[in-house]
């Protein structure tokens, strides 16, 4: 039989990247934690984890994680028809990774409600869509938005719809480089602006162009930073349309080539033994999405 406190002291140091954390969140000295750790990889016959910064889970880490995940979301749906065993009162935390852009644009609206009725804290971790997926693969996340349609193992997975992303750059920006008229030919010449080392979005919408080449770049891991070094005139980006509708409506920002959208399907993957509160929350988003996400042509 597992010992949950062991599981739980390796499930803190994943989630909170570090044993000092990790301490602080369950009320427990540093050495207690590495204690615990220790007492789970002896048990377990191998390490659990990779001692890095951050730490990190190891095969058997990620299967052990994937488990006590599970388990807590099974143990708040016992609690909900044993009363008596939840002897904490609090609130369920579901960790989910999802992408910049979806945090940015419509994902509060879409759990406000929700959340307040099913009591749910969210414990958000941001990746961009095309990577997200590792973290659940991870075993630290008991969901993921992202733009990967296929599952991990012991994970379904939902289309919800598409992010419509339009080029977007300011009138200074246009005028120094497009004054002539905006060419697609033109654009792997002139500055863009990428939100990180694993988004692609701009080498997808360029090929898709008919253009090929690498091109000069800003690197900005922000939503809104993204949003304001484009309308600075910095490079073109690609935005989600509804991100940018003030924007375009002020004429702040113009589009490039306003008949090239380029849609990025979004993905709801999630435990199949993930409880009912997961249940319910993939069939909310199922509903709901729609409101704020295009149909994937």
């Amino acid at each position: 039989m597992f010992d949950y406190k062991l599981l739980s002291a390796l499930a803190a140091v994943v989630e909170q990247a570090g044993f000092e954390r990790a301490a602080q969140v369950l009320g427990l000295s540093q050495s207690a934690i590495s204690q615990r750790i220790k007492l789970l990889e002896a048990r377990v016959g191998q390490p659990v984890l990779v001692r890095a910064t951050p730490p990190s889970p190891t095969d058997i880490g990620r299967r052990l994680l994937n488990h006590v995940q599970q388990v807590r979301l099974l143990e708040r749906d016992l609690q909900s028809v044993v009363p008596a065993l939840d002897d904490e009162g609090l609130p369920e935390r579901l960790r989910i990774a999802l992408n910049a852009d979806s945090l940015a644009t419509w994902w509060a609206q879409a759990l406000g409600d929700f959340c307040a009725e099913h009591h749910l804290l969210l414990d958000l971790v941001v990746e961009d869509q095309t990577v997200g997926l590792k973290r659940m693969r991870a075993g630290e996340v008991a969901a993921c938005l992202c733009a990967s349609e296929r599952p991990v193992a012991g994970a379904r997975s939902v289309l919800l719809g598409a992010m419509r992303y339009r080029a977007m750059a300011s009138p200074a920006f246009i005028e120094r480089y497009f004054a002539q008229g905006v060419i697609a030919a033109r654009l792997p010449k002139t500055p863009a602006v990428v939100f990180g080392p694993d988004d692609f979005l701009q080498h997808r919408y360029l090929a898709a162009l008919g253009v090929d080449g690498g091109f000069e770049h800003h690197l900005c891991p922000s939503s809104e930073g993204f949003l304001r070094l484009t309308e600075a005139g910095l490079g073109w980006g690609l935005i989600p349309e509804q991100q940018a509708a003030e924007q375009l409506a002020s004429g702040a920002l113009v589009e490039l080539l306003p008949d090239k959208p380029i849609d990025v399907p979004l993905y709801w993957h999630h435990w199949r033994n993930g409880g009912q509160v997961l249940e319910a929350l993939t069939a909310h988003l199922s509903r709901s999405a729609s409101r704020w996400l295009v149909p994937l042509a």
